[in-house]
C-alpha cells in the first residue's frame, strides 16, 4: 500500500514531513534563476508541497531509455521529459517579463474580501478572480 506524500519513512518511524508554503501556482510563467538552466522560462506543469519542487515546462530536460514491450504496446527508444527543480530555483514572471517575488493583498471589504497575489517589483496583480 502506499504511503501518503506527506509521510517520510526517517530509520524505523514514519514522520510527518514538512510542507513547503507555497506560493507559486500551476499555469504560472516562471523564470529561473539558477542552476544549470539558469535564465530559462517556461510554464508551470506541477507543484509538490511536500518535496519544495516544481515542474516546469522545457527546463532541467533528462533522457529516459527505455526497453521496448510489445504487450504494452510500449515504443523503446531514449525520450526526454523535465525533471523536478527547487522552487527556491525559479520567480514568477509578470505580464511584462520581468521576475519578481509574489506578495499578498487584500482587495475589497467586509463579505466580499479576499487576498490576491501580486507582485512584488511591479505591484501588479497575478491573477484575476473569475
Amino acid at each position: 500500500m502506499p504511503r501518503p506524500k506527506a509521510m517520510m519513512k526517517r530509520g524505523k518511524h514514519m514522520v510527518r514531513s514538512k510542507r513547503y508554503k507555497v506560493r507559486i501556482k500551476k499555469d504560472d510563467q516562471v523564470k529561473v534563476i539558477a542552476g544549470r538552466d539558469k535564465d530559462k522560462t517556461g510554464r508551470v506543469l506541477e507543484v509538490d508541497r511536500v518535496r519544495g519542487t516544481v515542474l516546469v515546462e522545457g527546463v532541467s530536460m533528462i533522457k529516459r531509455h527505455t526497453r521496448p514491450n510489445p504487450g504494452k504496446q510500449i515504443k523503446g527508444g531514449i525520450a526526454e521529459k523535465e525533471s523536478h527543480i527547487a522552487i527556491s530555483n525559479v520567480m514568477v514572471l509578470t505580464s511584462g517579463g520581468q521576475a519578481s517575488r509574489v506578495g499578498y493583498k487584500v482587495e475589497g471589504t467586509g463579505a466580499a474580501a479576499h487576498r490576491v497575489r501580486i507582485a512584488k517589483k511591479t505591484g501588479e496583480v497575478l491573477e484575476k478572480r473569475a
